[in-house]
């Protein structure tokens, strides 16, 4: 089982912790987090986009000149495409574009992920404790503990107090252990897991 170092708020080392091999020692599966991640980014598109072809657009109703004898190319209708305020020739219409993934798939993505992250040693794991609201006591804990830039922040349950302090620190994302997704997970530099979510992520995820 691979180990980490867990650390306090101060940043001070106060011991070890095995993480299950199962999620954070597997083999990574660089098709599969291909494939996981944009399944999520596909799923995130509205698809409301639309345009108005020349059956929609208003006006255009009548012939702008005779078929002959003018000069000018024969014209139907003011609403054609080439025409200024004219519809539009094969722009997007409405249209679902959601993808699915297999469980199990999902599943060997998600490990895959976290097997990632720690291969790269970008998982932490912290005692977090929120006494009260107060974003500089997380912003100080990030520091000490060397996290990047960009960090997601797992959480064993919804603790408002705690969700709250990491809310206005840019890049800092905060979601639960039986919440986690591909994307988020590889989008962050460093993966802060509160120490009391590491057996929830075991239990949900490790079978």
């Amino acid at each position: 089982m691979p180990n980490v170092k867990v650390y306090d708020m101060t940043g001070k080392e106060t011991g070890e912790i095995a993480l299950s091999d199962v999620l954070f020692a597997a083999e990574v599966n660089a098709a599969v987090l291909h494939s996981a991640v944009r399944t999520y980014l596909m799923n995130q598109r509205q698809g409301t986009q639309s345009t108005l072809t020349r059956a929609e657009v208003s006006g255009g109703g009548r012939k702008p000149w005779r078929q002959k004898g003018t000069g000018r190319a024969r014209q139907g209708s003011t609403r054609s495409p080439q025409w200024t305020h004219g519809g539009i020739a094969l722009g997007p219409k409405p249209r679902d574009y959601r993808l699915s993934m297999n469980k199990k798939v999902r599943a060997i993505a998600l490990r895959s992920a976290l097997s990632a992250k720690m291969a790269d040693a970008q998982v932490k794991v912290v005692e977090l404790t929120a006494t009260e609201f107060k974003t500089r006591t997380m912003v100080n804990m990030l520091s000490a503990i060397e996290a990047g830039r960009k960090s997601l922040v797992v959480l064993a349950d919804n603790d408002k107090m705690t969700v709250k302090s990491f809310a206005n620190i840019p890049g800092v994302t905060t979601t639960l252990a039986n919440n986690l997704n591909v994307y988020d997970i590889l989008n962050a530099n460093t993966l802060v897991i509160a120490k009391a979510a590491v057996e929830k992520i075991e239990e949900v995820y490790a079978k």
